[in-house]
């Protein structure tokens, strides 16, 4: 039995398609889970307690906090296309505390971008999409890259881990991308992408925002990981990174309502949790 926390807001995205893969998951009596409970940003951050979170076995997020989007016509004239936003101190300790606890998370897609003025959440997750030019551990880098539907071929990388159970070796699938770092040495990779992550393959976010959507005139961007799925720790809790799931069209692939499942199913198992206690000893990481 699990029991999720589904967290939303801060990208749009089609709701009903979306929550489509969690009542399915709850409808199949293969899945290991129960009920979920949607909550959307920035209400969710009062759940980033041990106390307030205890009703729920692992965190989903497909949510974008601390960015937030001027209206179309200024982003159109690059006036404030985004603005970043703090965590409060409250939420810091309180995720610290709940990382500490051992909660299972699941990150999904533009969950990457979250937070982009705090680094830890960064190193939470195991990388960061930049919106804008930003740092990271202590390399500047220029916006991230995008693009849209995407078919590409991905390898699994370790074939005896839980969340790629019943995944084909390789399979095609067809998405968006991200150039974006990735803190490599940091995660355990799962999926590899076949794409060379190279900044001609891609378009500028930061020119996307303000109006230049599908361009990436004058921009630049080092060449990125092809990792697409990775898990890692935070604290004492599993965390998984899955970068799928643009939109409708992937909400409806078979294989992504899997990968979401088990990665679920994995976050919640005492053998995750005790995996990722050993490996914070192990390497001496928070995360």
């Amino acid at each position: 039995m699990t029991r999720l926390l589904l967290i939303t807001k801060g990208h749009p995205f089609h709701k009903d398609k979306f929550f489509k893969i969690f009542d399915g998951l709850v409808a199949d009596e293969e899945s290991s889970v129960t009920e979920y409970t949607h909550v959307e940003q920035p209400a969710a951050q009062h759940f980033f307690d041990p106390d307030a979170a205890k009703n729920w076995d692992v965190f989903v997020m497909y949510d974008m906090p601390g960015i937030e989007f001027a209206d179309s016509t200024a982003r159109k004239h690059g006036t404030f296309p985004v603005k970043f936003h703090d965590p409060s101190d409250e939420f810091i300790a309180g995720s610290r505390a709940l990382l500490e606890a051992g909660k299972g998370m699941v990150f999904l897609h533009h969950s990457i971008a979250a937070w982009p003025t705090w680094e830890e959440w960064a190193h939470v997750i195991g990388g960061r999409f930049h919106y804008q030019p930003g740092s990271l551990r202590g390399v500047d880098y220029p916006d991230s890259g995008y693009r849209h539907n995407v078919n590409h071929t991905i390898e699994v990388v370790d074939r005896e881990h839980p969340i790629v159970k019943d995944i084909p070796s390789t399979f095609e699938f067809t998405d968006e991308v991200y150039l974006a770092p990735v803190l490599e040495d940091l995660v355990d990779p799962i999926l590899r992408s076949n794409l060379p992550f190279i900044a001609e393959d891609f378009y500028s976010t930061n020119l996307g925002i303000r109006g230049k959507g599908y361009s990436n005139e004058g921009w630049d961007h080092p060449q990125g990981s092809n990792l697409v799925g990775w898990v890692k720790h935070a604290g004492n809790s599993p965390v998984a990174y899955l970068q799928f799931g643009d939109g409708p069209d992937q909400y409806a692939e078979p294989l992504y309502s899997r990968l979401i499942n088990n990665a679920i199913s994995w976050a919640q198992a005492e053998e995750s949790h005790e995996w990722a206690r050993q490996r914070r000893e192990s390497t001496g990481r928070y995360a």
